[in-house]
């Protein structure tokens, strides 16, 4: 388990930080970029989060979601894509796949694409889903550096879908969608 007594450990101060297996590297490398910007996206899951009050079941998916976040990070964190440490799993992308489905099942097929907006959550899923794409492209360049686990890129490709049908299940399942008009503003 996870312990932490020592919060300021002055460790990063030369701006270097600790992976996952004890060695050390700069602050601004591929790797920790990554998984810093899961945890970017994390947080922007933490803010979705205070718009689920009314919908324990999205808010219930999304703290699991929170959770495989961690363990996205951890896996991350650690070189390489054996041994016995954290790995995501590909039954962690095929819960986010069921969800998806279940969700797009109750809302009508889109004509256009989708602005974010229409409601305070959806807009926080939008967000979050950026995000997500962001840290998804630094994993896929990690990937081509180095070995990663396989299952860390399918995670959050699923995640980013799961994030946009959410956003248009908390618009009354595409009621209030924001949708594009192509040269509107011309």
């Amino acid at each position: 388990m996870v312990k932490l007594d020592v919060i300021t450990t002055r460790g990063g101060d030369a701006g270097e930080t600790s992976l996952g297996d004890g060695s050390r590297v700069r602050k601004d490398v591929l790797r920790v970029e990554a998984f810093g910007t899961v945890d970017e996206a994390n947080a922007a899951l933490g803010l979705l989060r205070l718009h689920l009050a009314d919908d324990p079941h999205a808010d219930a998916m999304i703290a699991r979601v929170q959770n495989d976040l961690f363990d996205l990070g951890a896996d991350l964190c650690v070189p390489g894509t054996g041994d016995d440490r954290l790995r995501v799993t590909d039954a962690q992308c095929a819960r986010l796949e069921a969800e998806v489905a279940a969700m797009n099942a109750l809302i009508p097929p889109l004509r256009s694409f989708v602005l974010p907006g229409g409601s305070p959550g959806a807009a926080h899923a939008h967000l979050a889903r950026t995000v997500v794409r962001r840290a998804e492209r630094l994993v896929v360049a990690l990937a081509g550096a180095e070995p990663v686990n396989p299952a860390v890129v399918r995670y959050l490709n699923r995640l980013s879908d799961h994030l946009f049908v959410l956003s248009r299940r908390l618009n009354g399942n595409g009621a209030r969608d924001v949708t594009w008009t192509p040269g509107a503003t011309r």
